[in-house]
This record gives structure tokens, C-alpha cells and sequence, in this order.
């Protein structure tokens, strides 16, 4: 049996208190960092091969279904106000289309050809890389999208909760972070969502530092979409550059970006 198949380790659920029950699930949720941990050689791996393309112009893309494919979603929609990426830089696929993200499309994760018929119009290329996600390690829309790429001379990875993933055989990296069952048996929106956002943190974060997209510790490229931003790159460029905020507001709004304040005003101070 699969591991996010197997039985909870807690029964009789209806019969606990609420603490009991949060303070149950708080103690699975603990072992899956844990789990992440064993497999950080692994992310690290892959993400050196990921950047190495990415330097060359490569583009990242996620399939997954139901959690799996929302989670994808989810993190490459927020490398563009983050990072100031182009949206195309990272893109995330869910089997079902748009749809999926919010109502569950029934058949769409049998679909083997579906997860490759949804990424033709992105013609991908060799400096390309696709992630497979599926916390069963078995979603067929997954592993024939991992199938096709792999023949296609496109770097592949997987990231599963199942030691026996089916999927690994079509990816070149293997994530599995094995985290155990799951408190409502089989309910893997639970630790092996949580386990598959952490390493999709790391992978896509990582990434972005090595591309360039950080300075020091701040997000010098994000994007100024609310006045929490443009406070936050008011304080990052004060900051760097030993004025006050209110002497660095006007600089952030002038040339739009944190870097480019900080590198204008510096330049401007040696000439």
C-alpha cells in the first residue's frame, strides 16, 4: 500500500475534542520538515541543474493535479511580484485547465496526454524543465507529461510522497520526501501538500537568489503593487543607502524598483 495511502495513525476522530484534534495534526505537521530535511541533497541537485539552464534562457514549469497541481499554481504565480520575474519564467499547469484550480474536473488526472497536450503551446525546449508533482507518485496527466518530456530531451524532476513512485521513472531527479500517513487517512491536501509547498519554496527561492533576483537579503526586484510594498521598498532602500524613508520614497517611485533606485543614487553619488 501506498504510504499517503496507509492508515492514520489516530482513529476514533469524531470522538476528540477540538484541541485534541489541532494539537494532533500539529504533531504529524512537525514530522514533515523533518522528512524535507533527509532530502535536501536531492533538491539541491536539481536545483544546480535547473539554474544552469535557466542562465541559458530555460523556463520552469510545474504539472500536477487536484493539491498537487494548485500548489504548482500557487508558487509560480508569486515569483513575478516577489522576484519581478516575467510571468513565463515559471508556470504551473493543473490537469483540467484554469477550472481545476477551484472545482475538481472529474477524469481530468487519467488523462495521460493531457499534462503534454497543455504544455505544446509553450514550446519547450532542451534548456527547458519540468516538475512533476503527485503525492501518490501514480497521477497518470503527471507521469505522461514527465514521459514525453524526458523523450523530448527536456531536464525532468519529480517531487512525491511515496518511495514507489511510478513517476520517478520518467525523472531524471527524484524528490520523495517520505512524511508518513495522513491524519484523515488518504487526505494528502494535509502533510504531503505541506511537504510539496516546502520544497517548491526552496526550489523556486533558490533559483531566484542564483538568478540574481536578490540583493543581500531583500527583494530588490519585486513588484510595487500596493502601498505595503512601496513602504517596505522605501524602508530597503533608506536603508542601503543611510537617508530617511521619506527621502527614499520618492527615489523608489521615481525609477520604479529598489534595485534600480539603489544603483541610480549610488551611481549618482560617485559621479
Amino acid at each position: 500500500m501506498k504510504t499517503t495511502e496507509s492508515d492514520s495513525l489516530y482513529n476514533n476522530l469524531e470522538t476528540k475534542s477540538v484541541q485534541d484534534l489541532i494539537s494532533s495534526i500539529n504533531q504529524e505537521d512537525q514530522k514533515v520538515a523533518k522528512a524535507v530535511e533527509l532530502i535536501i541533497p536531492q533538491i539541491s541537485a536539481f536545483v544546480e541543474d535547473l539554474v544552469a539552464r535557466m542562465k541559458l534562457g530555460g523556463k520552469l514549469y510545474y504539472i500536477g493535479a487536484g493539491t498537487s497541481g494548485r500548489l504548482g499554481i500557487l508558487d509560480a504565480s508569486e515569483i513575478p511580484p516577489t522576484f519581478g520575474a516575467d510571468p513565463s519564467l515559471i508556470v504551473g499547469l493543473i490537469a483540467g485547465g484554469d477550472k481545476a484550480i477551484r472545482k475538481a474536473v472529474e477524469n481530468a488526472e487519467d488523462d495521460v496526454n493531457g499534462a503534454w497536450r497543455d504544455l505544446e503551446s509553450f514550446n519547450l525546449n532542451e534548456n527547458d524543465t519540468l516538475i512533476g508533482i503527485a503525492a501518490s507518485g501514480s497521477t497518470p496527466y503527471v507521469m505522461g507529461g514527465l514521459k514525453k518530456a524526458q523523450e523530448s530531451k527536456i531536464l525532468t524532476a519529480c517531487i512525491s510522497c511515496n518511495q514507489e513512485a511510478s513517476i520517478a521513472k520518467y525523472a531524471d531527479h527524484k524528490m520523495i520526501a517520505i512524511v508518513g500517513p495522513e491524519f484523515v487517512t488518504g487526505s494528502t491536501r494535509m502533510k504531503a501538500g505541506t511537504a510539496q509547498k516546502l520544497i517548491l519554496n526552496m526550489i523556486s527561492t533558490t533559483a531566484m537568489i542564483q538568478l540574481g533576483k536578490v540583493k543581500g537579503n531583500k527583494m530588490v526586484d519585486m513588484q510595487l503593487s500596493n502601498a505595503k510594498l512601496v513602504d517596505r521598498g522605501s524602508r530597503m532602500i533608506a536603508e542601503e543607502l543611510g537617508i530617511s524613508k521619506e527621502n527614499a520614497e520618492p527615489l523608489l517611485l521615481k525609477y520604479g524598483s529598489v534595485r534600480k533606485a539603489i544603483e541610480e543614487s549610488q551611481k549618482k553619488a560617485r559621479d
